[in-house]
């Protein structure tokens, strides 16, 4: 599942016409560089959810053929976070998925998702400028919430149906949920050292382009 529904509030003006996954890094839109990716990886079908401008996003991708997948839509008629998001699509999905934030930048290997031992597996990266606290340790592999030595999340996971059991749909966000599936060690996560961008602001777009 790739995430993109989100109004990309701080890349106005860009985002007032052009949905933030539309946006080009060397003259291919962010979201693309995910399905090529998702593709290479092993992956046949990809379920994106879509709300600010959506129709543009499915009209550019289409049914996804033309990169090798099938591609599904979810439509929320407001964005509903990222967890309400997943919520609302989870009759479209796997028992077991992959979910990717279409506005990060990155050479991770999606294969490494592929297999985990429990009910959900997330990535974090070393804290960029703009998140210096982190939001997540990782202890013998696990997920963790000691707010010592701290990663950021790379809005990168793989989960299983179970860990949104019994939740209502809504809009929801999904912090709360990783931070109680860490206390009850239901998260597995790994560290990316390679590339990776939080792409939220006109300034890191420009900065990757060349």
């Amino acid at each position: 599942m790739i995430l993109a529904a989100g109004r990309g509030e701080r890349m106005r003006p860009l985002t007032d016409s052009t949905p933030k996954p539309l946006l080009t890094v060397n003259d291919k839109p962010l979201i693309v560089y995910h399905l090529e990716k998702l593709q290479q990886a092993g992956i046949d079908s990809v379920v994106i959810n879509i709300s600010w401008l959506g129709e543009q996003i499915q009209q550019a991708l289409g049914d996804g053929s033309a990169f090798g997948l099938s591609i599904d839509y979810s439509h929320e008629p407001e964005a509903l976070e990222t967890a309400g998001g997943i919520v609302q699509a989870l009759d479209k999905l796997d028992n077991r998925f992959i979910v990717v934030n279409a506005d990060v930048f990155t050479d991770f290997d999606y294969r490494h998702l592929l297999d985990f031992p429990v009910a959900a597996h997330l990535v974090l990266v070393p804290n960029p400028a703009h998140n210096p606290a982190g939001d997540f340790a990782i202890e013998q592999g696990y997920l963790s919430n000691n707010p010592d030595s701290r990663y950021t999340f790379a809005g990168i996971a793989a989960y299983e149906k179970s860990f949104f059991a019994g939740l209502e749909p809504g809009k929801r966000p999904l912090a709360p949920l990783l931070r109680a599936g860490a206390e009850q060690q239901q998260v597995t996560a790994e560290l990316h050292n390679g590339l990776w961008n939080d792409v939220g602001t006109a300034e890191r777009l420009e900065s990757l382009q060349g």
